[in-house]
C-alpha cells in the first residue's frame, strides 16, 4: 500500500509539473506569436537598406543597427500596448494574472486580449495530455516540445499568414534527430518523410499556379509538412494531408458563410497541418489502420 501510495504522489507530481511548466511556456509563448514576425521585419528591412547601400542604391547615414533599440524575445519587458505601462511580475502570472485583473490593464482599464490566457491554457492543457498519453518518457519530452512549436506556428500563421523558417527548420533537422533511435519511426522513414512532405505540397503548389495562375499556398506549408514528416514519418503524410485538407475546407467555408472572413483574403493552411500533425502524433497509426480497413 505504501508503495501504491509513493507511485501515485511521483505520478501526480509529473503530471502537476508538466501542467504548469506548460502554463509558463505557454507565457513564453505569447511573446513569441506576438514579437518574432515584427522582429524578422525589422532585420528584412534592414538587409534591404544595407543590400541598397552597398549598391549606391540608398544613402545611410548611420549605422542602422545603432538607430534602434534592442528589441528580441527577451527585452525589452512587456508593456500595455495602449498606456506603455510596464508589466509587473505579478501581472504576468499564466491565467492566474488574468482573472485577478479582470481582462483589464491595472493602469488604464483597457481590455486584455482573451488569446493571452488561451495559449497559456492550451500549453498547459496539451502538455498534460501528451504526458498522459505518452507516460515517463523521453517520447513525452520531445512531443511536449513539438507541440509548443506547433502551437506558435498556428497563431502566428494565423496573424500573419507566414510560417517562420525560425522555427519550422530547426524543428525538422531535430525531428530527424530524435529518430535517429527510431522515437517515433525509423530514420529511414523519418527522412523519406521530410523530403515528401516537402516535394507533395510543393507539387500540388506548381500544379495549382499553373492551372489557376494563382498561389494556393505559401512555401512555409511545404516546409511544415516536411517537418511533420521528419517527426512521424512518411507513412503519416496520407493523414496529415487529408486530415488538414478537409477541416481546413469545412472551417474556411464556414467562415465565408457566416461572413466571418472576407473571401478574397487568404486562409492560412498552417493551422490546419499543425492540428492534423498533432493529432498524428497521438493517435497515427490508428487513424491509418481505420483508414486502410475502410477501403480494404
Amino acid at each position: 500500500m505504501r508503495a501504491f501510495n509513493l507511485i501515485a504522489a511521483n505520478v501526480t507530481l509529473f503530471y502537476s509539473t508538466t501542467f504548469i511548466l506548460g502554463l509558463l511556456v505557454g507565457s513564453f509563448l505569447n511573446v513569441v506569436i506576438y514579437r518574432l514576425p515584427y522582429i524578422l521585419k525589422s532585420q528584412w528591412r534592414k538587409d534591404c537598406r544595407l543590400f541598397l547601400a552597398e549598391n549606391g542604391e540608398l544613402q545611410i547615414s548611420e549605422d542602422p543597427s545603432q538607430s534602434e533599440p534592442a528589441y528580441n524575445l527577451i527585452v525589452p519587458r512587456s508593456r500595455c500596448p495602449h498606456c506603455s505601462h510596464l508589466i509587473a511580475a505579478w501581472e504576468n502570472i499564466p491565467v492566474i494574472s488574468y482573472l485577478l485583473l479582470r481582462g483589464k490593464c491595472s493602469h488604464c482599464a483597457a481590455a486584455i486580449s482573451i488569446r493571452y490566457p488561451v495559449v497559456e491554457l492550451l500549453s498547459g492543457v496539451v502538455a498534460l495530455y501528451v504526458a498522459w498519453h505518452f507516460g515517463i518518457s523521453w517520447q513525452t519530452a520531445a512531443a511536449i516540445v513539438l507541440s509548443w512549436a506547433l502551437i506558435s506556428l498556428s497563431f502566428i500563421d494565423y496573424d500573419h499568414q507566414y510560417l517562420p523558417d525560425n522555427i519550422t527548420l530547426p524543428f525538422l533537422w531535430l525531428g530527424l534527430l530524435v529518430n535517429l533511435n527510431g522515437m517515433f519511426t525509423d530514420i529511414e522513414s523519418a527522412l523519406i518523410g521530410a523530403m515528401a512532405g516537402y516535394l507533395v505540397l510543393w507539387s500540388i503548389y506548381k500544379l495549382f499556379k499553373a492551372v489557376t495562375g494563382k498561389e494556393g499556398m505559401g512555401y512555409g506549408d511545404f516546409k511544415l509538412l516536411a517537418m511533420a514528416g521528419a517527426w512521424l514519418g512518411w507513412q503519416m503524410l496520407p493523414a496529415i494531408i487529408l486530415m488538414s485538407s478537409i477541416v481546413g475546407a469545412l472551417f474556411g467555408i464556414a467562415l465565408i458563410l457566416f461572413k466571418q472572413h472576407d473571401k478574397t483574403k487568404p486562409i492560412p493552411f498552417g493551422p490546419y497541418l499543425a492540428v492534423a500533425c498533432w493529432i498524428t502524433l497521438l493517435w497515427g497509426e490508428k487513424l491509418n489502420r481505420a483508414y486502410l480497413n475502410w477501403i480494404s
